[in-house]
């Protein structure tokens, strides 16, 4: 190497104006669409689900076991905390399963036109909120508080 490009500590040459921009395109670089949140929704209701069956694989140990294991954990299930993570755990599971549905339909070459892409999207948006809300109506109507 010549004296005039003699890189700096660590090999970098820090005096070239590229290095004044990020190395890559990031979120904030670009405009939010409901393709980016509903690509970034479904890699977050995965992670969700995964603690979610976590969480049930415990509940169906302690239910194997019964006695005072089902109550503790029956107690962590009934407690407000509690009911509020289930609640939106189904929201994971059914955006999570509405979407999924939506990639295959993709798979098969299907709603790749961006008007398909964005009438996809929030028809996803509005199973979720259908299926959350009807599940926990007949939850709390046959099990819960219903008179």
């Amino acid at each position: 190497m010549t004296a005039s490009n003699k890189p700096a500590s660590g090999g970098y040459q820090t005096d070239s104006p590229r290095f004044d921009r990020p190395l890559s395109p990031h979120l904030q670089v670009y405009r939010w669409q409901i393709t980016m949140l509903t690509s970034i929704l479904h890699r977050a209701t995965g992670i969700v689900l995964s603690v979610g069956a976590l969480l049930l694989t415990c509940w169906l140990v302690a239910v194997a076991i019964g006695g005072e294991h089902y109550a503790r954990v029956a107690a962590i299930i009934t407690h407000p905390a509690g009911q509020a993570f289930l609640f939106l755990w189904s929201i994971a599971f059914f955006y999570h399963f509405a979407n999924g549905i939506r990639h295959l339909l993709w798979d098969a070459g299907w709603g790749f036109e961006i008007k398909r892409m964005y009438a996809s999207g929030y028809t996803v948006f509005a199973f979720v909120v259908a299926a959350t809300a009807i599940t926990w109506w007949l939850a709390w109507d046959k099990i819960g508080g219903g008179a």
